[in-house]
Formats: structure tokens, sequence, C-alpha cells
């Protein structure tokens, strides 16, 4: 039972021999075992006692010892192959007969030691040997007793050497697993004991023995895993109660036997040379509880018997963990002497634990008595050795505990807990008198422990999360950052260890992150909602789907429940009041949730609550009843019951309060452990003489102290009218004379020391527990923890990285602050970001003010600067989506290195091309620039060299730069550092990749930039405060082309950047420049890719025509040549008026610009050629700038007529829309549309006839005949009769008019040849009255108008230009006019008629002739025609003419108009 399994068994130890794998052959083993006959004989010979005739009574020839090797040496050649079938204790007997024998000398023994270590090495016992097992343990047996006469010390400790080398060769061989239980302690018993006698001994055999106990106890334990596991349950059973009797019974007990016959000792002149220390007996009768009963020794004994497993393992334990009791006798406390004892005892059992618990690892958790010893009597001397001033003992202890969290944590929380808490961050905290030297080991515990993978979350799942627990994670996140500052001194090695441990937890922290985390899910809890906290259970701890939440839920709940204990203790009534506002407390108070408050909240001050329990109003009681039945007293010891209640609360001073207090502790305990005690008053009674034995033992004001007698005599009788066990009584005596009742409890502050009491409250609490949560690599709470652990970490390590000087150190730094980056990237803690950015931003030592060869030097010498600046990069480039406020830091930098002229010279170029093809000589300059070849362009700088030409200027006046002196060597180097350093920071990709950042980022980015920028419009610009604006706005417009598919999230704020920059200027500069060629570029972009924001973007073009008139006198040739390449790519894109107008106006206002009037009437031709881009949305602009233009004299006549030529050729738009809307859209739209056409048309006749006044004669004739062309172009347009009749008076007419005036006003010389423009102007009236004849006729304004070309042309008949009358026009006039008759007649308009008087349409038109040709009504209208008019006419009975026209005055006259 609890037995190793053979085979698991046999291969486990195989590998400890494969240096001699092989078995000798039968033959070979025989001559073997001869030349061992043959050596051991050799050596008994040479003593004198064996060398001579041997004579006895019984006349036997020779001893027996003698006797017996020979009688082997004659068989062993017999047995041939035999050998299985041979009883190894035939071949084995007459060796351990020599060893056993106590006539031998130390040389003999050692031989025959040699002999049996030989046999066993070499496998010639195996598990197929026949009572195999029976000759291990004659082996054993015969070993352990071994004596011999010392004849020198020598030889003595050789002897003692090879005892223990044939020990751990049984241990060792393949049929150890025979062993019994019983006999792997007598190995283990005689080698301990060995190691005591060799104290005394030499150096080597000191070391051998150590060395061979360590080996013994790691074989031992190497087992634990092969033990058959199904019947532990037995084990405990049996081996707990009986096992520790049957091992004293049968001398299995270390160190309690004594050194008689049968044990290893040393015999010199008939007395033992060994001595063996004392204080081993007293321990192992302190400590070793013997159960009495025949049945328990008997059961005891027979599991002793068995093939050993268990039972020896926990016999071997529990005796390793009583070598560490020695410390309760010898007054190690949390403040001893380091010398008060020696450590070297505690040392090497500790020592032993480690090796056991390493080989045993996690199978100890597989057997309870195993286990036990773990959780109560070794943790409590872990405990213990813990504050030992020795550091060798505190790192094995440590060193015990990490292995103890690895393998069996979910096994120990408590205990972990209370050693972390108790041990090592009270000694790490250096507030308890501990040296540096221990508090160097406890924090590299602390980080070893940091450096596992799942530590941390494991430390915030099960502790920081559990309302019954300490927030470890946070004690130890702020022990590490504290301990990482070094507060007025240099920097150790205990700050740079802690600083380690944060790094460590960051760094295992963004291990387990992925690239981005959801961020996590609040507390499932309803805060309007009453929850009973402390019986929220997770439905299954091992499934992260289940105990994420939960112990997120209960996070929530243990930091309301810190706030209302705050509350609380404060003033108890409102804290309920709160607590219940909260919803931690039922709206309507219940004693149960009350205790249950009191119970299991932490950070409570005690004293109220032990105020409110004492308490005699009813609902206090009630509560008090409530609270004791929330503990468990089962199995325990009244004293140990009343150390835990009076634990949680102190015990009020006025004794009516003790009594109920008392009362209600005696009631529970004897409900729940009634086996002595009789009632609750026996119980009641005791617990009171307990607190009085208490109060005086350890108040030293009390003199004369209680003995035991008395302590017994005061308790007679209470029982139920009998007396108590002495035996129970004096138990409680000692145990509260040992240790005191605290009778104030510990309040919760700082890191308390480990007592007997609270210890009892550990053990109490690890029974009720909630089950250790055991974490993998996922990072399930990392979002939580790094929010505690993140604003004391980069404190830290800021001041580390400022203070320390090591590359090492620095770089270790380095990998944190990244780590930190990553981890607040993927948990969304963007202002975490923007505080590690700042923070390394002032390392770069960029924001310190450096003339730039200082700089260059500076930063090409200082390694934290470099480290710093690449970092701060590091994570704009690669987390920069979460920076918010930290641009503003980073854009310092970035400043700071242009002002220095670190920077390349086109870093602000954007994924695209640049904004316009650069020269071959500026592409050609060098890739760092100088604030001296910055500036260039003065106030007075001229309009050709200071626009983006200009920059040409810039390049050659280095040829006019001071010469300056050849840098060192050592500058040139740190020069090409910086360089170096700089390149690799990849300072464009921030820009040039910004489409990629997250939309708040980018904000937050482009408002850092602005802001930068702003900053240097106050107050007087100097040239580098000018220079650093032009870079933040080039850096501006390259994000915001990068960024055109979200442009609106940011332009609006460039755009007021933009209008501030260029309506605050009043006088040309690079910065101006920068904004108003910026702008253009961003629409030349844009426009392509966001129809949607096409309007919006030429609307921004509108601060252009807001310029000063002198800075847009400086720029308008290179504006408008920008505005040309804008209209080419993107004309097609531009479709709305108000796009349109923004650009014809910037077209428009170069039409008289010297040099800007070419490009833009480029553009406009490029619009309206063709009619390729002419629109209904652009038209009558495009007439318009058209006109300006062809008014202009800047350029060539030939332009001007080219423009006309534009005007003129729009027309046939017109046409094509008139068409295209007659065909594809209803009456309606097609009727307001041509209204709209007619409107266009007239807009482009009132152009025509404004640039027919022209004083250039070209330009004037011209306009005429396109004004002719223009109006005859039209008539595939139905156009509205009324406009017609606007045409006319608005434009015809008026063109005559002025045209007249022009002639009759002004000199020849200004208007040259006028009397030829008249002509053609005369003809256009002609013609455009006959095109519109037909339509206009019926009309009634009809006679109106024809009575106005009668006026004119008498008008220009009465003509006279110089005192003379024009051929041209005399002759011409007439022509037209009877041409005109002509035409009317034929079309049945102008009819004779007889009616009398001067107002009918016949006589107003005749009465006009007459005054312009006369003759002309016989030409046209001959004699004999008129009668026969007339007849035809009065014949058919028809009106007095069918014209309809209405009465017009004879006198009206065009000079009236």
């Amino acid at each position: 039972m609890g037995h190793v399994n053979m085979e698991s068994g046999s291969s486990a130890i195989c590998k400890d021999f494969k240096s001699c794998p092989v078995k000798p052959s039968r033959g070979a083993l025989a001559c073997m075992i001869n030349s061992e006959i043959g050596a051991v004989l050799a050596v008994m010979r040479r003593n004198v006692r064996w060398g001579v005739r041997y004579v006895t009574d019984d006349d036997q020839l020779e001893h027996t010892l003698i006797h017996s090797l020979k009688e082997l040496r004659k068989q062993i050649f017999l047995w041939q192959n035999q050998w299985h079938t041979i009883d190894p204790a035939v071949y084995l007997q007459p060796f351990l007969d020599v060893i056993q024998s106590d006539e031998t000398g130390a040389p003999i023994t050692g031989v025959a030691l040699s002999s049996v270590y030989k046999i066993l090495t070499l496998d010639v016992l195996d598990l197929d040997t026949v009572n195999v097992g029976d000759a291990m343990h004659l082996i054993v047996d015969a070993v352990t007793s071994c004596r011999f006469e010392v004849t020198d010390p020598a030889s003595e400790e050789v002897v003692l050497m090879k005892i223990l080398q044939v020990l751990l060769a049984c241990m060792k061989s393949k049929a150890a697993v025979k062993l019994s239980n019983q006999h792997v302690c007598n190995i283990v018993n005689t080698c301990f004991r060995v190691v005591h006698q060799a104290s005394s001994k030499g150096e080597l055999l000191q070391r051998i023995a150590r060395h061979t106990m360590h080996e013994l106890v790691r074989c031992i334990f190497s087992h634990l895993h092969d033990v058959d596991s199904p019947e532990q349950s037995l084990v405990d059973r049996s081996w707990s109660g009986a096992g520790e009797k049957v091992g004293l019974e049968k001398d299995l007990t270390f160190g309690n036997k004594p050194l008689e016959n049968g044990n290893v000792s040393v015999e010199n002149d008939g007395q033992s040379s060994t001595e063996y220390m004392s204080n081993a007996n007293e321990m192992d009768a302190n400590k070793v509880e013997i159960s009495s009963g025949m049945e328990a020794a008997q059961n005891g004994e027979k599991i002793m018997m068995e093939p050993f497993g268990v039972p020896c393992m926990v016999e071997i334990f529990h005796f390793l963990c009583s070598l560490l009791n020695v410390i309760e006798n010898m007054g190690v406390g949390p403040r001893p002497n380091p010398i008060a004892y020696d450590e070297d005892v505690p040392l090497f059992a500790l020592g032993l634990i480690n090796s056991a618990i390493e080989l045993g690892g996690s199978s100890f958790s597989k057997h309870p008595t195993l286990l036990a010893l773990i959780q109560d009597e070794l943790f409590r001397n872990l405990m213990q050795f813990g504050l030992s001033m020795s550091p060798l003992i505190l790192s094995t202890v440590c060193s015990i505990v990490l292995n103890l969290y690895h393998h069996l944590r979910t096994e120990l929380k408590a205990q972990l807990e209370a050693f972390f808490s108790c041990v090592l961050l009270r000694i790490a905290q250096s507030k308890h008198g501990s040296s540096y030297q221990q508090q160097e080991v406890a924090m590299e515990a602390l980080v070893d422990l940091c450096r596992q993978q799942t530590f941390m979350t494991e430390m915030y799942a099960n502790f920081d999360c559990d309302i019954t627990s300490g927030n470890l994670f946070e004690d130890l996140v702020n022990l590490l950052s504290k301990s990482a500052f070094p507060v007025n001194g240099p920097l150790s090695a205990m700050h740079v260890l802690a600083l380690d441990g944060l790094i460590s937890m960051i760094q295992g922290m963004a291990e387990r992150m992925s690239n981005e985390l959801p961020a996590p899910e609040g507390a499932s809890i309803d805060p309007e909602e009453y929850n009973a906290f402390w019986s929220l259970k997770c439905e299954d701890y091992g499934d992260p789907y289940y105990w994420v939440p939960f112990v997120r839920k209960m996070k929530y709940i243990k930091r309301r429940l810190m706030v209302g204990a705050d509350h609380f203790n404060r003033d108890s009534k409102k804290g309920l009041e709160y607590l219940q506002g909260m919803h931690l407390l039922p709206d309507k108070l219940d004693p149960q949730s009350v205790a249950f408050f009191f119970r299991y909240t932490t950070g409570l001050d005690k004293n109220l609550i032990g105020d409110f329990l004492g308490n005699h109003d009813e609902f206090c009681v009630q509560v008090l009843q409530e609270f004791a039945g929330t503990f468990n007293f089962q199995g325990m010891t009244l004293d140990t019951a009343l150390r835990l209640f009076l634990g949680t609360f102190r015990l009020p001073g006025e004794s009516q309060k003790i009594q109920r207090v008392l009362e209600a502790f005696s009631e529970r305990y004897y409900e729940q452990s009634p086996d002595i005690l009789t009632n609750k008053d026996a119980a009641l009674l005791l617990s009171y003489s307990i607190i009085l034995l208490n109060t005086d033992q350890h108040n030293v004001q009390v003199k004369k102290k209680m003995s035991e007698d008395d302590f017994i005599r005061n308790n007679r009788q209470i029982n139920g009218g009998k007396d108590l066990p002495r035996e129970y009584l004096s138990e409680l005596y000692l145990s509260i004379c040992e240790n005191e009742i605290l009778m104030i409890p510990d309040q919760g502050v700082g890191f308390p020391a480990m007592t007997s009491s609270r210890w009892i409250n550990v053990m109490h609490k690890s029974k009720e527990t909630t089950p250790f949560i055991m974490c993998d690599s996922t990072a399930f709470l990392d979002h939580d923890m790094f929010a505690i652990l993140s604003g004391p970490t980069i404190a830290a390590m800021s001041v580390v990285f400022e203070q320390v000087e090591q590359e090492d150190i620095l770089q270790r730094c380095i990998d944190g602050f990244l780590a930190i980056a990553k981890i607040s990237t993927c948990c969304h803690f963007g202002g975490v970001l923007d505080d590690l950015v700042l923070c390394l931003c002032r390392f770069t030592a960029l924001l310190n003010p450096l003339s730039v060869e200082e700089a260059v030097l500076a930063f090409g010498d200082d390694t934290k600067a470099r480290m710093a600046m690449t970092t701060v990069f590091t994570i704009a480039n690669r987390y920069g989506d979460y920076i918010h406020c930290g641009w503003k830091n980073i854009l310092d930098c970035v400043l700071s290195l242009h002002k220095l002229g670190l920077l390349p010279a086109r870093l602000a170029r954007d994924a695209a091309d640049d904004m316009e093809p650069s020269s071959d000589v500026e592409q050609g300059k060098p890739a760092t620039g100088s604030l001296s070849t910055s500036h260039v362009t003065p106030l007075a700088t001229s309009r050709k060299s200071s626009g983006l030409i200009g920059r040409f200027s810039q390049l050659l006046s280095f040829d006019i730069e001071e010469p300056t002196l050849q840098p060192s060597e050592e500058e040139i180097a740190a020069k090409q550092r910086t360089h170096e350093i700089i390149q690799n920071c990849h300072i464009d990709s921030i820009f040039t990749e910004s489409k990629f950042l997250q939309a708040e980022s980018l904000m937050e980015l482009v408002k850092a930039l602005i802001l930068a920028a702003g900053r240097l419009h106050k107050g007087s610009i100097s040239m580098e405060d000018e220079d650093t604006g032009v870079f933040c706005l080039e850096l501006l417009i390259a994000i915001t082309l990068n960024n055109r598919d979200r442009i609106m999230l940011i332009w609006q704020g460039v755009y007021e950047h933009i209008a501030s920059i260029v309506q605050s200027t009043v006088m040309p500069c690079k910065l101006v420049e920068k904004a108003v060629f910026g702008l253009l570029r961003i629409c030349q972009r844009l426009l392509p890719y966001k129809e949607n924001l096409t309007d919006e973007l030429l609307k921004s073009l509108h601060l252009i025509l807001k310029l000063d008139a002198r800075v847009a006198d400086a720029y308008c040739e290179h504006i408008t040549q920008e505005v040309m390449r804008l209209v080419k790519a993107n004309a097609t894109h531009i479709r709305s008026h108000a796009g349109w107008r923004t650009i014809i106006s910037l077209l428009s206002i170069t039409a008289r610009h010297p040099e800007a009037s070419e490009a833009g009437f480029e553009a406009l031709a490029f619009i309206m050629s063709d009619g390729v881009h002419l629109l209904p949305s652009n038209y009558i602009l495009c007439v318009d700038a058209a006109r300006q233009f062809a008014e202009s004299r800047v350029g060539e006549v030939d332009r001007s007529v080219s423009a006309l030529d534009l005007m003129g050729g729009s027309v046939v738009c017109l046409v094509r829309w008139s068409t295209e809307t007659k065909n594809t859209v209803g009456e309606e739209a097609a009727l307001k549309l041509s209204q709209d056409i007619g409107e266009m048309w007239l807009r482009l006749v009132q152009g025509l006839k404004k640039v027919s006044l022209d004083q250039r004669e070209e330009v004037r004739n011209h306009a005429v005949l396109v004004l002719q062309r223009s109006l005859a172009a039209v008539d595939g347009i139905h156009l509205p009769n009324a406009l017609w009749f606007q045409c006319f008076d608005m434009a015809i007419f008026t063109l005559l008019d002025d045209l007249l005036e022009i002639a009759q006003a002004n000199s020849p010389k200004d208007y040259r040849n006028i009397d030829g423009t008249l002509v053609l102007a005369m003809k256009l009236m002609s013609k455009a009255f006959l095109q519109s004849l037909q339509d206009l006729s019926q009309q009634p304004s009809f006679c109106k108008l024809w009575l106005g070309v009668l006026n004119h042309m008498e008008g220009y008949m009465k003509l006279r230009l110089r005192g003379k009358r024009s051929e041209n026009i005399h002759e011409l006039v007439p022509e037209l006019l009877k041409n005109n008759l002509l035409v009317m007649k034929t079309a049945g308009i102008l009819l004779p008629t007889d009616d009398i008087g001067g107002d009918s349409f016949w006589q107003l038109t005749w009465l006009h002739v007459k005054k312009i040709a006369p003759s002309l009504l016989s030409e046209v209208f001959p004699d004999h025609e008129v009668e026969q008019l007339k007849a035809k006419h009065i014949k058919a009975g028809e009106g007095p003419a069918p014209d309809g026209s209405e009465v017009v005055q004879s006198g009206e006259s065009t000079e009236s108009r």
C-alpha cells in the first residue's frame, strides 16, 4: 500500500548507473567474488589476531569468519550457470558477518564494505534475483549495525565513508524497491548519525556525509511520483494515526535510539567514541505524538514492513521539519542575536527539505499526510526562519518557497499569502530592523517570483480580488517602485534589483499581450441591487470564462468595501448607512449581513467591532450571535478556538461586554466541540480562566505568576460539577504560557510579524479559503493590473534612468519603457502613453536651448539622450494610435532638431510626390541645412525671387558664408553618430504614415502642430521662429495630404490655421508663401478623390482673395500657375457654381497683372475652349472673366481677340444644352433651363457689347463681329420674345448710342477709325432685327422696337465726324433701311393703309423713313403697288394693318431714350 511501483521505480534508478550498465557474465561473477574473498582474507592475515593458528576448546582450526569465506570460495566456481537460482544471502553473508563483527578492525571492515559495494554497483542483484528483498534487508541490517575496533582516526573515517557509500548504493540499486519502509528509515537514520559524528572528524568526511544525506533524500523522494496513489486514503487513515508510534517502537525515529548493539558505533578500548546530540532526543520527544493502543501499533508495524513508499517519506519529512524546531528552544525571533544559535543545523535541514520538494514536486499534493506537514509544520518553521538574521538561511527559505509556489501553490494559498506579507514584504520594506543583506535577499526572492510568467496575475486574481485577503499585488508593486527610488543617495544594487522586478512584470505582461485587446467589460454587478458579497461563488475556478468575470466582480466589491470600511472607522453608524447606500448591505439591516461584514472585511477598526459586538442593544446581540456562527471550531482545542475568535476584533474592556462576547463564543464552541466539556457553561468558565491566565503570564506588571497547579486548582469542578482531565488543563496552561493570546489584534496596517495566534488564523483560513486560481499566459487581467502598475513603474524607471549611467541598466529601462508603450496601446491607456512620452522627452536633452555645435557634440556623446530619443520616436512610430497630448512633447523634440539643423531637408514630404517639381539644383541640396540657409526671403524681396523659384537664391547663399574652422575628428564622429541616430529614428514616418493613425490620435497630432506653430505668432517673429512656423506648416500639409480619406476630421483646424496666417500677414514672407501654396497643393491633390468636399476645398481658396495687396502682388504669378494646374487636373471634378466662382475669381484678378495674366488666360482658355468644361454653373462666370481679359491691355491685342473668340464660341454650348434639354427632361424643366440659357446668352451679349466700346480698333471691331455671330448663332434656340426685346434695349441700341456718343465726343486719335465700327454696329442692328423679325412682329412691343431701329438709323445719318459726314454710313444706312423695308413688305408686316392720323404703323414708319431717305417709299412701294395693296386690303375687309402695333407718339425718337 502506497509503495513504489517496481517497474517505474527500477527504471528511475537505472539512470544512476549508466557508467556500468553491463552485468558481468556468470564466470566473471565467480572470479569477481573470489577476488573479493581474497582481498578480505589478505587484510585479515595482516593482523596478528588473524594471522596465527587459531585454536579453541572445540579444536576448531580457523575462526568462523575466515572459515565461512573459505567455504564460499569452494562453492562459487561450482555454481557456474546456476547463479540465478542461488540465494544472494549465501555469497553475501560471509562479508556481512565481517562487517557486523566487533572483533574486526577498521581496515578489515572497510574491505568487506568495499566488497559489498562492488556487488551492489555491478547489478548482481536485480528484481529477478531469488530472494532479492531479503538480501537487501540483510545488507541494510548489517551495514546499519556495523561495529569495528578503532585503530586510528584515519581508518575510522574511511570505514564511515564506506558505510555511507554502501547505504547510498542500496538506495540506488535496482532492487531498492524491495526495501521496506523501516529499512529506508534505518538507512537515513544511520546516515544522519554519521553526519553528526563527522562534525568532530575531518572536513572530507563531513562533506561526503552531508552529500550522501542529500543524495539519499533526493533518491527517496524521486520515487514519490511513482507511488501508487489509489491507496493514499488508507495511508492517511492508518499511517497518520499509528506510523509515528510504530516508528518509535521499531527504532525508526531518528536520533531517539540509544547507541547500543545494532547501530553504527566505533569502539576504542571498550568505550564508544560516538556521542549523539541530546537536543535531537529532546526534540523528538517533544514533537512526536505517541498514540496508544495495540491495534494502532500493529497496524503501523505492518505498514513499515511493506515496500517503501509514503510512510517512510512521511517519517523522513517529519524528521527534517523537526530539525527546524530547535529554533523554538533557542529564542530565535524577529530580532534575534545573529550568533545566538548555530545556523549549521537549520541550513542543513532546509537544504534537505528543498531537495525533497524539488524531487517530489507536485506529487506531494496527492498524499494528504505529506501535504499537511508542508501546510502546517514546514510553513510555520519557514515563517520563523524567514525572519532569521542570517541572509544564508533566508535565501534557502526563499528557495524552498519558490519551489513550493511552483509545485504546490494550489494547496498553499493562505500559507503563501502569509509568507509574502509577513516575511518577504516585511523584510524588504526595511522598516523592521532588517539588515541590508536581508533586504537584498528578500528583494531577490520577490524579483525571482516576478520573473515567473504567471506569478503576478495569480497574486492579483487570488489575493487582490479576494475580499478576505490583502492586496498583495498592489503592495508588491508599491514596494518595488519605492525601492527603486534612490532617495538621498547614489544608486545601489537594491535599487537596480527592484527596478528589474518591475520591468520583469511589465515585460511578462507585454509578452502576454496580443496586438490589440478589447477593453475589459465592467464588473457584472448591478450597483442598484443588494448582493450578499460573502456568499458569491464562482461556478468554475478552472475555466477563465467563469473566473475572470468573477474576480473582476469581487475586486469591484472589494474596492467599495474598502471605502465603506473607511467610512465605518470614522463613524460606525454613518458607515453602515453608507454601505446600505452602496448596496453592500440590505436596505433594512439584518444581523447576518452586518456579522459577515465584520467577519470578512479587511481594514475595519477592530476596536469598533469589539464595542459593537459587546453592546447590549438587541440588534447588536443578534449580530454577535451571527458573528460567532461564522466560525468553525470543529477539532480545535479551546485555546486555539479562542485565539482564532479574538483575532478578529479587540475584546472590549467592560466586564459586561466581555461576558456577552464570551457567552456567544462558548455557546458556539460547545456546539461544535462537545467532546470533553459537558455544557456551554464549562466552556464559558474555562474561557474566562484562560483569559485571566493569559493576562497573568504576559503582563509585566504581574510579579507573581500563576503556576500550573494554581491554574488546575482554579478550574476544579467546572465541568458539570466534575473536574476536567489534568492533562487537558496542563496542555492549555503550557499553550498559554508559551504563546500569548494577543488581546489587541493587528489593525492591518503595514506587514505584521507572524505569531502563534496569527498562524492559527492562517491555518483556519487555509481550510475555508476559495480555491487557488491557476492562470496561464493569456492576458485576462492585465488591463486591470496595468492600471495599478503603470504609474509607479514609469515614475521609478524615470528616476533610475535619470540617475544611472551604465548602459546595461539604461537599456533595461528602455526595454521597460517600450513594454509599457505596448501594453498601453493594447489596453487603450492613452494617458499612460502620454505620460511615458513626456518622461522620455525630458531625457532627450532636446528641450534645452543649445547652439548647433554644442547640441551635435553633446548629443553625440550622451548615450542616455540618444537612447531616449530613439525610444521616443520608436514609440511614436509603433504606438502613435494612442498618443494624444504626448504629441506636443514629441513635436517639441522634432522642432528642436529642426532648429538645430539636424533633420533631413525634405522631412515633410508626403506619400506622393512633392508640391512642385524641384529643380535639379534644389534636389542636390545637402540632407541637412542650417539656419543660415533657411531664412532667405526678406520683406523687400522682389516679385520674381519671393516665389518658389526664389529658393535658388537660398542655395547661392552658401557661397557667401563666412569661412568656418575645420571640425576635429571627435566632432566629426559625434556628428556622424547623431545623424545615424536621427536617420534610424525614422521621424518622417510619423507624418508620412499618419494615415494609419486612429482618428483621435490624428486630431491630437494636428492640434499639437497648430499649437506649436501658433505659439510663434505671439510677439515679434524672428527669422528662426518664421522658419519653424514654415516647418510646422509643411508637416501640417503633409499630414493633410496623407489623410485625404478622412480629411474632414482635421480640415477645420488646418483651414483656420492657414487663414490666420493669410489674414495676419501684410508683407511677403516664407510663411505666407507656404500657407498659400500649401493650400493650393491640398486642393490639387484632394479634388480628384473627394468630390463631396470639392466646394469645401475650393471655398478655402477665397483666402487667397483676402491676401494683402503687397503679398498678392508678390505671389500672383505663381498662384495663377498653381490655379492653372489645379484647373487642368480637376476641371471635371468641379461642378458647383460656388466652386467655379472661386476659381474664376482667382483667374479674373490676373487679367490686369503683367506676370500672371498669361497663365490666368491659359487656364480660362482651357475651361472655355470647345466648351468642354463649360457648364451652366460656370458659364456666366467664364464669360465675365473672358470679357475682363478682352478688356485688359496688359497683354497683346491678340489675347483680347482670343478672349472674344472664347466668348463667341461659348454660344455653341448654349445651343447644345438647349438641344439636350429638349430630349432628356420634361416640359417644366426644359422651360426653366431655357430661361436660364436665355439669361446666359443675354449676359454674353452684354459682355460683348462692353468690349465693343474698347478704345483699340481691332478689339472693338472684333467684338462687334463676335457679337453679331453670337446673335446669329442662337437660331437653334427658342429664346423668349421678351429676351430679344431686352437684347435690343440693353445691348444693341445701347451699343449704338454709346458708339455714337464716343464718335461725337472723342478725338479720332483716341478711337481710331471709329466710323468703321459704326458701320459694323449698324449692320449688327439690321441683321439682328431681321433675324428676330418673324417672332417679334406679333408682339405688342414690336412697333416700339421698330421705331427704335429707325431712330438709330436717323441718328447715324445725322452723324458728323470731324465736321464731315461719313460717306460709309450715309451709303450704308439707306441700303440697310431699304433691305429691312423690303423684308417687312414681303413678310406682310408693313402694308399701306388709308387711316387718317399720324399714329398708325404705316404712317409712323414712313414718317421716320422720310427723314432718313425720302426716296425709299417709291422704291419699296411704287404707286401702282400701293393702290393694289389698298384695294386688296379693303376688299378683304381687313383692319387697318395686320401688325397690331400700338399707337406711338410721332414725336418719339431715339434721342428721348
